[in-house]
């Protein structure tokens, strides 16, 4: 096969990065492509070279094949790494690169469509003998024969898009009554994120673990499996922590679970990096959901227990190399924890957040052993609603869960994202709950906890200690110079998220009093260094990340990041005060408009839908009555707080 020498990476944001430092660290060179948005993107800057390739929409950039192997040309490209998601695992990709003389580092294009389509995958493991669950992939999409089958298989069931990856286009239906509706924004769901909107229904699995196994398998004939990962913490099928090896499995069914993942990429003439993904039951069975064939999300557990690089791998196999071990001498050490900071509210829905990252602080957690990052932004970096919420991924390595895990929650708490909402503090306390820290998680945990309301989704309540240090950076940031004045006593007015307070500040020589309540804090000898800062509150000398920027106190404090300001004299009038007006809660695309204007309007009526970051957000009418007036349409582009629709109220909703 012929050598690689120029790599263009057909991706974007973290795993362009994570792919582009493998590459030059073995002496090749990197091509990145990019939209209209990404320019200054950091894969970009990473890049020897890259080719701006189109708009913003992925449709119309990282999902164009004409326009990625235009670029391959351009730059003299000889080799393609997909990465994952986008066209990781389309076949039409992997065939285009191969008539284009262009070495795919991945599976060929027909072991793509025996394994990446979840349907024919299914059919070859039922050949195979492999238990799987009971499901439809038939070429018949039609509501009518989709309705008969699942009440063939019977509820509950999954419906899952055949060319998904990444949790999504899939969908958990309890009743018939939810069906149509769930296929219809699956199936838009899949469109917009894999170009193909073909469906399957699988039987869901109650009360199961989603257990994985990485495989490998190169084009001599020989394949490894590389151990396991547990990726039961999820929320809407969407993967939160992942772990290597999978905890409370015994060894004889690890090995049975590895050898038939094996079995799967060898019955198919599998070569590269692969995932068999199982869902285990109670009593240990498993059964096959699906093969990934591409590198996953997860990958980086595998390689902080195997000690390997497997992007390292996988061009080596693309290269006709063949696997630099056996089964026999792949070695286990420790335990590895994952996880997936995303741009989300937990606390608001999990509603996406868009925004500029003012600062990503990472040296203080890099600085301690057996922690990694990988991400694909910076100081700057603009997040869009164009693309997957996640921004960065942490993992920790230890010789046992317990210290990986402990290890984990520090490395979150010390490596804090201004400048928008993430999920950091959710992922602290999930780490900490007892069913993790037993390892009791299944796939539906988070939902079943999210629908009962669960302490864990409610907002942690700000610290009297987070008031206090508000008020002291913003007084130091203003060169009021409190630590060198006599005594003086004022009132200070801060809000944070919807909540406000009077403070009574009092000055005495060194230190600041901050009266939070009831709740008295004495601050002295604030130092700070950048972002870093350090402050005795009643005594105790602690450790936090503040700064003030336009006037704004930025601060992180033991995992709890805030965004704390004197609030504007000037009142606005939100829509959970103005049920008249419907307005957007966050950036993205309408992907649909479920009422015409003078439509009946109930309090809690679905009025749009928004598509941000591959998932969509129903909004809802706040109010009753009559919608008046739509003020946009089907694929708009619209920001926070774009004024949506007007509601004409009834007296009982004014």
């Amino acid at each position: 096969m012929p050598r690689i020498h120029k790599i263009l990476i057909a991706n974007r944001g973290e795993i362009a990065c994570r792919v582009i430092r493998t590459a030059h660290a073995l002496g090749y060179r990197s091509v990145a492509v990019y939209s209209a948005v990404d320019a200054a993107a950091p894969h970009v800057a990473l890049a020897d070279e890259a080719v701006a390739i189109g708009p913003a929409p992925a449709v119309e950039s990282y999902l164009r094949i004409d326009r990625l192997l235009e670029a391959a040309a351009k730059s003299g490209a000889d080799a393609v790494h997909p990465g994952y998601g986008f066209l990781s695992e389309n076949p039409l990709f992997a065939g285009a690169c191969a008539d284009a003389g262009l070495t795919f580092i991945g599976p060929s294009a027909a072991a793509m469509r025996a394994m990446g389509d979840k349907a024919l995958a299914k059919q070859r493991m039922i050949e195979a003998g492999v238990p799987t669950a009971p499901a439809y992939f038939g070429a018949d999409q039609t509501a009518e024969r989709l309705t008969r089958e699942a009440a063939r298989i019977g509820y509950p069931l999954l419906i899952k898009a055949t060319a998904g990856g990444g949790g999504r286009g899939i969908r958990t239906i309890s009743e018939p009554r939810e069906l149509l509706p769930a296929i219809e924004s699956a199936r838009r769901e899949a469109e917009s994120a894999f170009g193909d909107g073909t469906l399957m229904l699988e039987k869901r699995i109650e009360h199961g673990r989603h257990v994985e196994v990485q495989v490998f398998a190169d084009a001599h004939g020989n394949a490894v499996y590389l151990g396991d990962r547990d990726c039961s913490a999820q929320r809407r099928r969407q993967k939160l922590i992942e772990e290597a090896p999978a905890p409370g499995l015994s060894d004889a069914l690890r090995q049975k679970m590895g050898e038939n993942a094996v079995q799967a990429a060898l019955s198919i003439g599998y070569t590269g990096a692969g995932t068999v993904e199982f869902m285990l039951d109670r009593e240990h069975g498993y059964h096959f959901l699906e093969m990934n064939t591409r590198l996953q999300v997860e990958h980086p557990v595998t390689e902080a227990v195997t000690g390997l690089d497997l992007v390292a791998w996988q061009i080596l196999i693309a290269e006709g190399g063949k696997l630099p071990l056996t089964q026999a001498e792949v070695q286990l050490h420790g335990h590895a924890i994952e996880a997936r900071l995303y741009a989300e509210d937990p606390y608001a829905g999990f509603a996406p957040q868009t925004g500029r990252v003012t600062r990503f602080v990472v040296s203080e957690a890099l600085s301690q052993p057996g922690v990694r990052i990988d991400s694909g932004i910076a100081d700057g970096s603009d997040v869009t609603p164009y693309y997957d919420a996640m921004l960065a991924k942490l993992i920790v390595h230890g010789a046992t869960r317990e210290e990986a895990t402990r290890k984990l929650i520090r490395a979150l708490e010390d490596a804090p994202l201004f400048g928008l909402t993430t999920n950091a503090r959710f992922l602290v306390e999930l780490l900490r709950t007892r069913e993790l820290e037993r390892a009791e998680l299944v796939t539906t945990t988070l939902d079943s906890w999210l629908e009962q309301g669960a302490a864990l989704f409610q907002a942690p309540a700000i610290p009297a200690a987070a008031w206090a240090l508000a008020c002291a950076l913003l007084l130091d940031g203003r060169g009021d110079g409190y630590r060198n004045s006599g005594h003086a006593s004022f009132e200070l007015e801060l809000a944070c998220r919807s909540e406000r307070r009077r403070l009574r500040v009092t000055q005495r020589s060194a230190a600041l009093e901050v009266q939070v309540g009831e709740t008295l804090v004495r601050v002295q000898h604030l130092r700070r260094s950048g972002e870093r800062c350090t402050a005795e509150l009643d005594g105790l000398r602690k450790r936090f990340f503040g700064f003030v920027q336009d006037g704004r106190v930025q601060l992180a404090l033991e995992g709890l990041q805030l965004t704390l300001s004197e609030p504007s004299p000037l009142e606005t009038r939100t829509a959970a005060q103005d049920p008249s007006r419907v307005l957007a809660p966050l950036a993205g695309r309408i992907a649909r408009v479920a009422l015409e204007a003078g439509a009946a309007v109930e309090e809690g009526t679905p009025v749009m839908v928004i598509e941000a970051m591959k998932m969509e957000t129903r909004v809802l009418a706040a109010g009753s009555g009559r919608l008046r007036q739509l003020h946009c349409a089907l694929g708009d582009q619209v920001s926070a707080g774009d004024l949506l629709a007007s509601i004409e109220l009834t007296k009982e909703s004014t």
